[in-house]
């Protein structure tokens, strides 16, 4: 971006709550064409959010409907990440609030990700389609060095939900707790749980309590961007539906609900909608502007 360039306009909305208080904020910027990496990435850092969307012209081959299609990027306040969730919420909440709800398609580093819009009583509600996951285990090695830079012990654990890796969009490891004391009570060691991260490309830690059958409460720390916790995690979310399902552990065509953010005092609500003969996860939530 040239010096003598035009500022963009930077949005601030959050994601997973109608209230600019709750859920997760993100920066969003509709119209990023000027901007080089540079430029986003000091943006991103000057917002301070876990992530910020940059939109971008579509690609060729994308397809969608005109003006209703673009590319996006997401920069947390240290790096670029492929993918987004609560980013992406944002971001199609801030573009259905001038072209309407309906239909959106982005173009992500991870894949093509669509989102459906929708508005019910004056608040806004988005639901993206993840790209299809997959699960993969973690060496004893690495499970011990992460309960070890969580402060947990292996009895802190969950026996239902084992230690697995999961992929929708982005990488997450999902750690069970299983009490809510224990979830609640999160001081970690920020550099050994990032050097561990790093070394297995993980972007979050998703760490999750299961309240009944289909209501669990998550949090996730995000020492690779630069963030303690992330508020409120579209990605993981969608990583934890397709994690859940292919270990049995839901039925195969469910919603789940994900309370995120109560413990940090930015209660949030993510809806994770799996079904059946779909290998996709969709992840929806409420938005609404910051400001």
């Amino acid at each position: 971006m040239t010096t003598d360039a035009p500022q963009p306009e930077v949005l601030r909305y959050t994601a997973f709550s109608s209230a600019p208080a709750g859920g997760n904020p993100a920066g969003v910027v509709l119209d990023a064409t000027a901007l080089d990496d540079a430029a986003m990435l000091a943006i991103a850092a000057d917002l301070g959010y876990s992530e910020s969307a940059f939109l971008t012209p579509p690609p060729e081959d994308l397809g969608g409907q005109e003006g209703r299609a673009y590319g996006i990027r997401y920069f947390s306040p240290r790096a670029e990440v492929p993918f987004c969730g609560h980013a992406t919420v944002a971001t199609a909440v801030a573009l259905a609030e001038r072209v309407g709800p309906g239909e959106l398609l982005f173009a992500t580093r991870a894949g093509t990700v669509p989102v459906e819009v929708t508005e019910e009583d004056g608040v806004l509600r988005a639901t993206l389609t993840s790209v299809e996951p997959h699960i993969e285990g973690i060496a004893d090695a690495d499970l011990a060095e992460a309960l070890t830079a969580l402060d947990w012990q292996a009895a802190d654990l969950d026996p239902a939900f084992p230690p697995r890796i999961a992929y929708a969009g982005a990488r997450h490891l999902v750690l069970a707790a299983a009490t809510r004391a224990r979830l609640a009570d999160l001081a970690y060691d920020f550099a050994r749980l990032e050097a561990l991260m790093r070394r297995l490309d993980l972007t979050t830690v998703q760490l999750v309590w299961r309240e009944s059958a289909t209501v669990f409460h998550v949090r996730d720390p995000f020492p690779v961007g630069g963030v303690v916790e992330d508020p409120a995690t579209g990605a993981a979310a969608a990583a934890f539906g397709a994690y859940a399902r292919e270990l049995g552990l839901v039925p195969e065509d469910t919603v789940l609900t994900l309370r995120q953010g109560e413990d940090l005092g930015r209660p949030g609500e993510l809806t994770v909608t799996l079904r059946a003969g779909d290998p996709r996860v969709r992840v929806g939530g409420e938005g609404a502007r910051i400001g």
